[in-house]
């Protein structure tokens, strides 16, 4: 597990659920070792095997990782809710923090049928009303990952709605799309 180079937070959340000790200092693998069986090996059960659950949880996981992966020193937070302009608190899967400052939000799909335009639209007008709101002023990327595919028209839906944006380098949002399979995520253009 030591070569997985696992973020911190993932780790508390594992012994969090399985009761387990959790090393705060120090190295990875001394944190793992003080970790109890159970809590070792959902963590191989979930980054190794990439075994999947019925309630996606362990896909959950691996989508926090790869969040992580993407913002090196930046804070990761797991189920925020945020403000956007419109009034409505967002509950965002995970956001990143920089210099205390929102500079992602992402959602994950992990179970149930491939992700369709309805639901990219959801996703583009929450991420754009955030955006818009007084916590999204350095919100740059919205990030919608899946376990279960992407329907064609929801990518051609995405792009149409991304284009749409202005070109303006202050209110500019780049919305990436990500498919878990083969045990890694791949990002789609």
């Amino acid at each position: 597990m030591k070569k997985y180079n696992l973020p911190d937070f993932i780790l508390v959340l594992v012994a969090k659920e399985c009761k387990s000790l959790l090393q705060e200092r120090g190295r990875l693998d001394d944190k793992l070792k003080s970790m109890n069986d159970t809590s070792l090996e959902l963590l191989h059960r979930v980054f190794v095997g990439c075994k999947e659950d019925s309630a996606g949880k362990y896909a959950q996981y691996r989508f926090y990782a790869y969040v992580s992966s993407m913002y090196h020193k930046c804070e990761v937070i797991v189920n925020d809710t945020i403000a956007g302009a419109s009034g409505i608190n967002h509950k965002v899967p995970v956001a990143v923090k920089n210099n205390g400052m929102y500079i992602a939000i992402g959602y994950n799909k992990a179970t149930g049928n491939p992700i369709n335009a309805k639901e990219i639209t959801k996703f583009y007008n929450m991420v754009d009303d955030i955006k818009n709101g007084e916590h999204g002023t350095m919100l740059i990327d919205g990030i919608y990952c899946s376990s279960v595919g992407f329907r064609g028209d929801a990518l051609v839906e995405l792009e149409t709605l991304s284009k749409s944006r202005t070109n303006d380098p202050e209110n500019k949002l780049n919305f990436k799309t990500a498919n878990f399979e083969n045990n890694i995520y791949s990002e789609i253009n």
